[in-house]
Parts: C-alpha cells; sequence; structure tokens
C-alpha cells in the first residue's frame, strides 16, 4: 500500500513514542506500523493475544492498536486484561475492528479501551487519532513528572525537618515506612520507656567571660555538632539544645530492645570525641572543660508541647529529670547512670570500667538513687 504525500512528516526530536502493533494478519500489521514509524514512532508488533502479553510484561509501550478477531484470546480478552493490572491500566488501547454493530462498540467500552478504529483502515484517521493519544500521553507523562518532582522536594523538606531531631536514617525511614501524615511527631502524647541522656560542657563559664561573642558561639557550635553526630550514630532522638547542655531520648520515636546500651555508647563518643577538642581549647584559652553526662531510664512522656505559637515535640517524667540531676553531679569527662541502666549494661563494659558511685541524694528526689560511674 502506498501512503499519501501529506502524510509524510519528519521524525520528531523528542523521545520516542513507542506503539505496539497487534494483529494476526502481518500485512496489516505491517501496513500500521510503516504508517506509525514514518510518524518517528517506535514500533514492534504481535502476531496474537498472548505474543502481545508477553511483549507488554517485557517493556510496556506507550500506545496499543489492537486488532479484536485474532485467534487465541481476542482483543477485548487482551484490552481487559491490561485495563485491570494498576501497571497497565493507564495505557491507551485502541481496538482495530471490522465489527461495527453497537454491541461490539459497548463490549470494547466495558473491556477499557480508549478509542476505536474501523477497518479498512484510513491512515489519516489512524495518524490522528493516535496523535491525539500521544499528546494525552505526554501530557500525563508531564503532570506525573512534576508529581514525582514535587513528591521528592516534599521528602527531602520533611527529612530536614525530621533530621533536628533524628538521624538521617530514623528520618528516612519515617519518610519510607510511615509517612508524614501519620508520622510520630503528629500523633498523641503517649507513655512509653525511655532512656535519657542529659550532656552539659563543664568550664563553659570561663570560656564565656574570657573570650568574644563570636568565638563563644563557634565553639558551642562545634560543641554540639560532635554530641549530635554521636547521638546520629547511635540513632539518638534530639530533643532539646539550652545553654550548653542538649538532651537526647532513645527507643523513641522507634522502639529500640537495646536503648540502654545505645544511649551509653552515645555518651562514650561524646566525651572521647571532645577530648581532643577540649585539649586544644585548653592551650588556646587556659580553661579546662570536659563533658559530665546523666542517663536513666524509666517511663516517660512524649508529645508535642507548648502553646499555639510554640510547640515542641519533647519528653517529659522522671526519667529525664534524674538524668538531669546526674548530669549536674557528674564530673568532667565522668557518665553517670542509675541503676536501671547499670542493670541493663553492665555485662557489656569491660572490668573496671564501671564503678558505683554510692546511694546520692538528688535534688527533687524524697529517696537516695543508687548511681554508678562510667570512663571512657
Amino acid at each position: 500500500m502506498g501512503e499519501p504525500a501529506s502524510l509524510q512528516s519528519s521524525p520528531r526530536s523528542d523521545p520516542a513514542f513507542r506503539v505496539l502493533v497487534v494483529d494476526d494478519d502481518p500485512d496489516m500489521a505491517a501496513f500500521l506500523a510503516h504508517l506509525l514509524r514514518k510518524e518517528g514512532m517506535d514500533v514492534d508488533t504481535a502476531g496474537d493475544g498472548e505474543a502481545a502479553l508477553a511483549r507488554v510484561a517485557e517493556v510496556a509501550p506507550d500506545l496499543m492498536l489492537l486488532d479484536v478477531m485474532m485467534p487465541g484470546p481476542s482483543g477485548f480478552d487482551v484490552c481487559r486484561k491490561l485495563k485491570s493490572d494498576h501497571e497497565t491500566a493507564l495505557m491507551p488501547i485502541v481496538l482495530v475492528t471490522a465489527l461495527e454493530d453497537k454491541e461490539s462498540r459497548v463490549k470494547g467500552i466495558e473491556a477499557g479501551a480508549d478509542d476505536f478504529l474501523s477497518k479498512p483502515v484510513n491512515p489519516p484517521e489512524l495518524l490522528a487519532r493516535v496523535n491525539t493519544l500521544r499528546r494525552l500521553h505526554d501530557t500525563r507523562r508531564e503532570l506525573e513528572s512534576r508529581r514525582l518532582a514535587a513528591e521528592i522536594q516534599r521528602k527531602e523538606a520533611i527529612r530536614k525537618a525530621f533530621s533536628r531531631y533524628i538521624s538521617p536514617r530514623l528520618a528516612d525511614r519515617i519518610i519510607q515506612d510511615i509517612g508524614f501524615e501519620g508520622g510520630p511527631f503528629k500523633g498523641n502524647a503517649q507513655r512509653i520507656n525511655v532512656v535519657a541522656v542529659f550532656a552539659d560542657l563543664r568550664g563553659f563559664s570561663g570560656l564565656a567571660e574570657g573570650n568574644e561573642a563570636g568565638d563563644v558561639v563557634e565553639m558551642l557550635n562545634a560543641y554540639f555538632a560532635i554530641l549530635t553526630d554521636a547521638a546520629y550514630q547511635h540513632d539518638g532522638t534530639i530533643f532539646n539544645m539550652s545553654g550548653d547542655s542538649m538532651l537526647v531520648g532513645f527507643n523513641v520515636p522507634f522502639l529500640q530492645s537495646d536503648a540502654a546500651t545505645r544511649a551509653l555508647r552515645a555518651a562514650q563518643d561524646m566525651v572521647t570525641r571532645f577530648a581532643p577538642v577540649s585539649a586544644q581549647w585548653e592551650r588556646r584559652c587556659g580553661v579546662r572543660t570536659g563533658v559530665g553526662v546523666g542517663i536513666c531510664m524509666g517511663e516517660g512522656i512524649i508529645g508535642n508541647v507548648g502553646s499555639p505559637h510554640y510547640m515542641n515535640y519533647t519528653v517529659i517524667g522522671d526519667p529525664v529529670d534524674t538524668a538531669a540531676r546526674l548530669m549536674q553531679v557528674a564530673g568532667a569527662n565522668e557518665i553517670l547512670i542509675c541503676g536501671r541502666v547499670y542493670e541493663a549494661v553492665r555485662d557489656l563494659l569491660p572490668a573496671g570500667t564501671i564503678a558505683p558511685r554510692g546511694d546520692i541524694s538528688l535534688r527533687g528526689k524524697t529517696e537516695s538513687v543508687p548511681v554508678f560511674s562510667v570512663r571512657t
């Protein structure tokens, strides 16, 4: 069959539009493929319904021209199967048929066909219908691309917001497993077993008095960067930074069976990593510094606390208060832990690393608390 000169056009420069022509008549399939290739489309052919489904399973085309009357599965059967699969439901399908009766058209619509083309095929009509569906396909693809780009930007913004509190690993897990709307920072307050770690910079007053304001802020930033990295490495959640103190929680927002161990390891890393910085500051400023840490485990409450104008996702309760008191008692580069934390980690520490400090009376406590000292 010859092709009218009016139908000839130069190939398009954009990515090839992929069409699968399905027809048991090889001459008809070749004719349709020829017309579409002249329009710059990438065309493949299949001789029956089974072959068409196999081709789609390998690489789904952007559009399918599908004969109705074929041996094996009919065009109606193939169309119905593809439209019922969410992977191919949006793929445009044009039924090519010699059937002109109303019932056949209704059957094609019920099967999910996007358009119909009558045999014998009129080339201008074929190209008009295919190009219309192509434009719709390109529009849909552009909208989907924009939607995906917006979703990526949205998730990145969420990840950055969550990373103010938790490690990047946990932020990614929240986004992937839970999603933003049901995320842990949106839920109601809840009681949970928490391990609270309070860390404080010893010698800060001397630094603040003997240095310019800009230098003090720079030192604090370096100090908090070290503590934050240590907390994030062990998947801790940072709840608060105030002055030269930082509160980190474990077993929140995700349960951690080894929360006490994670908390202790994070505290040890804080002390160890800060040591060279502390030595440098002492040589530079003549002020001895160090990190004092308190750790306690028990039932706490997590949730959003504040006012309509200012809100914090935080943890409150006895373990937080006790960890704060232990931090105040701890010496430079000393980690003080409560009895429950000691029971959870005692078998993991080398001999001589941990020593009892006795029962200590802490401010706000009616009874003394058994305390243990951990040295790095």
